[in-house]
């Protein structure tokens, strides 16, 4: 049997979820008296911190940061089988939305819902600070709505001052 490149590399999307579940499954079980929360938000601290080092690489500092950083999480979350789009609004802001979201789709099966919006809201925090710390800009974003809070999506406002 023959895989495209495509099919193997959603079948490696699927493992690396499936692993991020795995983790944290060993986790509760190694550790019943900690909140696995503590540990997923951890887990996302890290993960933020390695993005932010690849998004600075590719960020150009002559060009406002905000909407470079948006665009660059559409890219990913494209190429990994989520539905993404951003809009750069009047007054400078950058809406980015997520309309579907395999992540969300694991929460739901792994009964860990509860872990998916702070997760995420935290991998974003972190880029945020770790490249605004470094570039000495002002990039914030704040949740409007998500999936996991029962919305049609997830959308996020990235404001630069």
């Amino acid at each position: 049997m023959s895989f495209t490149t495509k099919q193997k590399f959603d079948v490696l999307c699927k493992i690396t979820r499936a692993s991020h579940f795995e983790w944290r499954e060993a986790f509760i079980k190694m550790f019943p008296d900690v909140n696995p929360m503590d540990a997923v938000m951890k887990y996302w601290e890290i993960v933020g911190r390695d993005t932010a080092k690849a998004l600075l690489k590719k960020i150009d500092r002559d060009k406002l940061v905000a909407p470079q950083i948006a665009e660059m999480i559409v890219n990913s979350s494209l190429a990994m089988g989520e539905s993404a789009d951003m809009a750069v609004e009047n007054d400078g802001n950058v809406r980015l939305v997520h309309s579907a979201c395999p992540w969300f789709d694991w929460h739901k099966k792994y009964d860990a819902l509860k872990e998916d919006q702070p997760g995420c809201d935290c991998w974003i925090q972190t880029i945020l600070k770790d490249i605004n710390e470094e570039l000495n800009t002002n990039v914030s974003v704040e949740t409007l709505s998500s999936l996991p809070s029962g919305d049609e999506n997830c959308t996020r406002l990235f404001t630069e001052k």
